[in-house]
């Protein structure tokens, strides 16, 4: 029995000596730094590899003048006033490429 209780105390400071990289969760690690969801339209037209994607898959969006009122919002938010521009389709496809894309350090 107490063979067993000094295991577990062990294991238990392994595990808390790690720290939050042990704790962390999972899938928030695979969370992809920049999405149509997450990232405001304003971060992705600064960046110049997420802009060079935002204008492959939404071309003349990021230069049109009404758009700058955007910037603060997200692509989602944005859909619900064009779906037809901003479908499910093409955001689907720029958050793949999106995905591809490691964070701005």
């Amino acid at each position: 029995m107490r063979a067993s209780l000094k295991a577990a105390a062990v294991a238990a400071a392994i595990v808390f000596s790690a720290g939050p990289a042990l704790a962390a969760d999972p899938a928030a690690a695979a969370k992809p730094a920049y999405s149509t969801e997450n990232s405001t339209i304003g971060e992705l037209i600064e960046n110049p590899e997420t802009k060079a994607l935002f204008d492959k898959h939404l071309p003349g969006v990021s230069s049109n003048e009404q758009f700058e009122m955007a910037k603060a919002m997200t692509l989602r938010q944005v859909q619900s006033y064009a779906p037809d521009q901003f479908s499910d389709d093409t955001l689907a496809k720029l958050d793949a490429d999106l995905a591809k894309v490691p964070a701005k350090k």
